[in-house]
């Protein structure tokens, strides 16, 4: 009877501090999902506030369309570099320092936007707040990745980014409900709340990676974050493993080693070709099926149907992606975002049209989002931030180009069937740069620690 009961009470502990590290692991998901929707809020807002900027003169000056568009830019190239300087910094200083220095900058970036008076240093700030944008989209795929559980890597990931689209969802709809009562300043003001909501959070319940740690040497404490939060540790480097891994690179230096140099170009290209994509119909889709005969109240349809079928299709593909790898997924949905452009150039049924839309958004912004899975599953820890970082940097210049690319065939004066047939070859490209991408060397056998009984906080 004694051992029993206490057979019974081992089992309750252990089931215990098995919730209360899910609990923790699931905490770390949710800050990081929640600065990528107000990463993807921070991004869109501006275009939702053009209109009142272009009435109002007195707000930042006289806008011509050149400049509206020069300062929209501003901030996708802040995201570009800032996405490209914390390669080196996540992994050398590591991944919760970044995330709270980011959430800090483009919150005040935010905030100083709100009070701008000339186009001059609003565009400034836009610039300001993409670089802490930037720090967080490369950032968040490696923090995700390294909390993740056994298995499920490719879905902690594809849940972290799909805030992206869901605070570009957000950012519509606050500008439709409070851009009167609010103003645009009061939206901007919106997007500076990190500061004080996720922030105070992420002080307390953000730990650092345990990978991050181990990799650095910090065994102690790479085990004693794993413990409470229940996820594997590769086991110590010994002899010659270690040498070895004491004097490896670290990186960018270790993407543009032989070992990973042409993995890294190829990654870096599908990433181009993912952002291409999703820039480029999230900003002409509307335009071209307007041109097509389609009713401009229809716009906001069409980008929902393509942002929520994104979101929708990285829930369903990642838990897949865990169980067969992301390679031939996300082949799979470069092919399907081909397959679905092409059909919008058939004059399809619009019930037809909606379904191919929804299915197109799987294939281009899904598609983007299962790619920063598949890096944060590629490379290494010594590696990852880095590898992270480059995709969402390099392929940035994808998502700069997406826009005016568009807007160059446009004014060349092709057909709407023209422009999808494009767009549809690059998905055909970046399917083929994803089959080039060679199979990754194994990592080291990742050994589970021991979950303490006693609770403790991270």
């Amino acid at each position: 009877m004694a051992q029993t009961l206490n057979a019974e009470k081992q089992t309750a502990q252990e089931q215990s501090v098995e919730a209360g590290a899910t609990s923790r692991r699931l905490w770390v998901l949710g800050l990081v999902f929640m600065a990528l929707v107000f990463d993807g809020y921070d991004l869109v807002v501006y275009g939702a506030v053009l209109p009142t900027l272009f009435k109002d003169p007195s707000q930042l000056g006289q806008l011509t369309p050149e400049l509206a568009g020069a300062l929209g830019s501003y901030a996708l190239v802040g995201v570009l570099i800032g996405a490209l300087i914390t390669g080196t910094l996540s992994d050398r200083i590591g991944r919760r320092k970044v995330v709270l220095i980011a959430l800090v900058w483009f919150s005040i970036g935010m905030g100083l936007s709100a009070v701008a008076t000339n186009a001059t240093f609003f565009g400034i700030m836009r610039f300001v707040t993409g670089i802490g944008v930037g720090a967080l989209v490369a950032t968040v795929g490696a923090v995700a990745a390294e909390f993740a559980p056994p298995g499920k890597k490719n879905l902690y990931v594809g849940v972290a980014y799909c805030g992206v689209p869901l605070g570009a969802a957000m950012a519509a709809l606050l500008s439709l409900l409070l851009l009167g009562p609010l103003g645009w300043r009061g939206l901007f003001w919106i997007g500076a709340l990190p500061l004080v909501t996720l922030l105070p959070l992420a002080l307390i319940r953000l730990p650092e990676s345990p990978l991050w740690l181990a990799a650095k040497g910090r065994r102690a404490d790479a085990e004693d974050v794993a413990r409470k939060v229940g996820i594997p540790l590769p086991a110590p480097a010994v002899g010659s493993a270690a040498a070895a891994s004491a004097g490896q690179r670290v990186g960018y230096a270790a993407l543009f080693s032989r070992e990973y140099i042409l993995p890294t170009f190829l990654l870096g290209f599908m990433s181009f070709s993912g952002l291409l994509l999703t820039y480029g119909l999230n900003t002409w889709l509307p335009k071209i099926l307007e041109d097509s005969g389609f009713a401009a109240s229809s716009a906001l349809t069409f980008l929902l149907l393509l942002n929520g079928g994104a979101v929708v299709g990285v829930i369903v593909l990642s838990p897949i992606a865990d169980r067969f790898g992301p390679k031939p997924i996300v082949a799979t949905t470069f092919l399907l975002a081909a397959m679905t452009i092409f059909v919008l150039t058939l004059g399809a049924p619009t019930w037809v049209l909606y379904i191919a839309i929804a299915l197109a958004g799987v294939g281009t912004l899904g598609t983007q989002v299962l790619i920063y899975g598949f890096v944060s599953s590629f490379y290494r820890t010594h590696a990852r931030g880095a590898g992270v970082a480059w995709c969402a940097g390099f392929g940035r210049l994808g998502g700069i180009g997406g826009p005016l690319v568009g807007g160059f065939l446009i004014g060349a004066g092709l057909t709407p069937p023209q422009l999808f047939l494009i767009f549809a070859g690059v998905a055909i490209v970046g399917m083929v740069l994803t089959m080039l991408v060679p199979l990754r060397h194994a990592e080291a056998q990742p050994v589970l620690v021991k979950l303490s009984s006693t609770p403790a906080n991270v």
